[in-house]
């Protein structure tokens, strides 16, 4: 066989940086179940009409069909594609599952994801995201919006990354003042605005003229808007000195300031009220998330969301809900490429237990087994070698302590390599330093 070729976009992290993965989704799940997330896996495709109802997204879906079809075998199968993300699953599955769950279903899901894009630093084909939601029946108070930075803020503030800043919008606002200065498609305005980091203010006003039918004072007008940004209330005020009315503004607004205002008691500078976000998916109808890393802000954000009342609709029956996704490859992929997180040992391993020749394997194996049970992580040395060879092989791979069991019923003694101290052990009794028991991450 010959050298495979790698596939651009699929991320095969190493062993350590396997780890550091392993430990950032440990701690994004703790903070998740403290705020009282159940945890929700989705299957990986969704028929094409569902996963086409979230906007422009056609050609990221990946489809799913058998390399030989069979005739006389089940249809449909033509019509299936990967997830893109996990609000669409999460939402048909609220849907089917509607008369089983307990209402406000607030649940997390950390799982893979697949979107056809162009792979680029920070951005791929196959990806893991974290998302969390809270759907109600009918009804969804808007404190809920207000609530969800405070979870994405505890659990980035527990990783050794970067601070974070949530940038905050509410579509009322946006769309509340488009239809105030006389704009009829508020969507396709929203959909121009959201341009504006990649295309700049100029293109962005000849795109309103151009698809939302903005006359030049409008499309000045909405560049405005979204000018304005304060970690504070005061950008109501900004907004009402620009004299445009319309209830659904006025309402926006002060769903705008508590969300603020919450996460401002909460954790002083963790949400901005940037009003150039918009969110370019259809389905979103009040408060927009979008979240950059600060030094990494030229790559975008790391974790977006926001309130959808359209999303899971079955006749008569509205579940509305508002969620937030942490894009979790994306984050690791940037401080990975960056060098920034790093773990102390490339294994678990805690204790590599020495091997004086191979008939006393199975006294090794027996010491392992005992600390083992105690959830210490532990390996038998792979060869009878010299000690010295045995130590420099617990060395290269980052494993602190070296077990030298005891010949002739002499007691064993362990040996933190590090240090060179030796001292006198057993192993129903013998427990290294907390910060020992696991890689530690930084």
């Amino acid at each position: 066989m010959s050298k495979p070729s790698p596939i651009s976009g699929f991320p095969e992290w190493a062993p350590p940086q396997r780890m550091i993965e392993q430990y950032v989704i440990g701690q994004i799940q703790r903070t998740f179940e403290l705020y009282g997330f159940a945890p929700l896996e989705t299957r990986s495709v969704e028929p094409l009409d569902q996963l086409l109802r979230k906007g422009e997204t056609s050609k990221e879906v990946y489809l799913v069909r058998r390399l030989q079809e069979d005739p006389g075998g089940p249809t449909g199968d033509d019509a299936l594609g990967l997830h893109f993300d996990l609000t669409v699953p999460f939402a048909r599955y609220v849907l089917e599952n509607a008369g089983k769950l307990q209402f406000p279903f607030r649940r997390y899901q950390i799982q893979k994801v697949w979107r056809g894009e162009r792979p680029q630093e920070g951005r791929y084909r196959e990806f893991l995201q974290a998302d969390i939601d809270i759907v109600d029946r009918d009804t969804l108070p808007a404190h809920y919006e207000a609530e969800l930075p405070l979870v994405i803020g505890d659990a980035l503030s527990s990783l050794p990354i970067p601070p974070i800043v949530i940038q905050v919008n509410n579509r009322k606002v946006s769309e509340g003042f488009y239809r105030g200065i006389g704009l009829t498609d508020p969507d396709a305005a929203l959909r121009a605005v959201d341009k504006l980091d990649k295309i700049g203010p100029e293109r962005v006003a000849a795109l309103l003229v151009e698809t939302a039918g903005a006359t030049e004072s409008q499309a000045k007008a909405c560049l405005a808007l979204a000018e304005i940004s304060a970690p504070d209330g005061s950008f109501a005020d900004a907004v009402r000195a620009l004299g445009v009315e319309h209830p659904l503004l006025d309402e926006g607004l002060a769903e705008l300031v508590t969300v603020v205002e919450t996460a401002a008691a909460h954790s002083p500078g963790l949400c901005v009220a940037d009003l150039r976000i918009a969110r370019g998916l259809d389905y979103y109808t009040g408060t927009v998330y979008e979240t950059q890393m600060r030094g990494y802000e030229r790559f975008g954000s790391i974790c977006s969301g926001g309130r959808y009342d359209n999303l899971a609709t079955a006749g008569s029956a509205t579940f509305p809900g508002v969620g937030i996704s942490i894009g979790v490859t994306r984050l690791l992929g940037l401080l990975f490429g960056a060098g920034e997180l790093n773990v102390s040992r490339s294994v678990p391993t805690c204790v590599l237990v020495a091997l004086a020749d191979e008939e006393h394997r199975p006294a090794s194996d027996r010491i392992a087994a005992a600390l083992r049970r105690r959830g210490i992580a532990t390996e038998v040395s792979p060869s009878a070698a010299k000690y010295g060879r045995q130590i420099r092989f617990a060395e290269r791979r980052g494993i602190p302590y070296v077990w030298f069991p005891g010949a002739d019923g002499a007691v064993d003694e362990v040996k933190d390599i590090r240090s060179g101290e030796q001292t006198p052990a057993t192993p129903d009794d013998w427990t290294p330093p907390v910060e020992d028991l696991r890689p530690l991450v930084s």
